[in-house]
């Protein structure tokens, strides 16, 4: 039987997300990319025990350029930075209206600087100018407002604190690698990935991916 999906090699993988078999290699591909691989199978379980090393460099890459971020942060900081970060994959936006790093980098500055007056009892909404870093800036901080409901007042300072993470590692992405104004944008995409994020807006129904939903393993203080 011919893969469905590239309808050129042998399906002999049994593909628990589609329910049907595929090949191997759109099974090593697509996995996590086109496919959204339930945690179960056991392709997705080997391939997370024993990565390529292409795979592993990446990592290693990615680690090093967040490192100092985190490094700097209280482990209540890290895993709303982390959280940050598939926000940033979920509101990238596509085709005309997608992101860039530059976007991102507007959007994070803007909601710092509302998140700090906030923490000093001020209600002062900074927006950017550009309209994917404005639709990125109101999905995250709708995100972060539900999160914050009920937290402590220490919250909005939590959340400026790691939003300027945020930029800073923007800024140093973009100078490591200025002919990419998306080089952020596909860390934070790898990032989401591997954390189990909700993935691109619009990919899940209304809901999932919520902050403490089932499902994901980062966990929100």
């Amino acid at each position: 039987m011919r893969c469905p999906l590239c309808s050129a090699r042998q399906a002999r993988r049994f593909c628990p997300a589609l329910g049907r078999e595929i090949c191997p290699v759109c099974c090593g591909t697509k996995r996590e990319v086109e496919i959204r691989c339930p945690d179960a199978c056991p392709y997705l379980a080997s391939s997370r025990s024993h990565p390529p090393a292409a795979v592993r460099r990446q990592q290693d890459q990615d680690l090093a350029v967040l490192g100092p971020a985190l490094g700097g942060l209280s482990e209540a900081r890290q895993q709303l930075f982390l959280f940050a970060l598939t926000l940033v994959d979920r509101f990238r936006g596509d085709g005309l209206e997608a992101a860039s790093d530059a976007d991102v980098a507007a959007a994070a500055a803007s909601l710092a600087g509302t998140f700090d007056t906030a923490s000093k009892g001020l209600i002062y909404e900074q927006w950017p100018d550009s309209i994917p870093a404005r639709r990125m800036a109101e999905g995250i901080k709708g995100m972060f407002d539900q999160l914050g409901r009920g937290r402590p007042s220490g919250f909005s300072a939590d959340a400026a604190a790691v939003l300027r993470q945020v930029e800073d590692r923007v800024r140093e992405v973009q100078r490591a690698a200025p002919a990419d104004p998306r080089a952020f944008l596909e860390l934070a995409g790898r990032m989401a990935r591997r954390l189990g994020g909700p993935g691109p807006e619009g990919a899940q129904a209304e809901g999932e991916g919520a902050p403490g939903g089932g499902g994901s393993p980062i966990i929100i203080p």
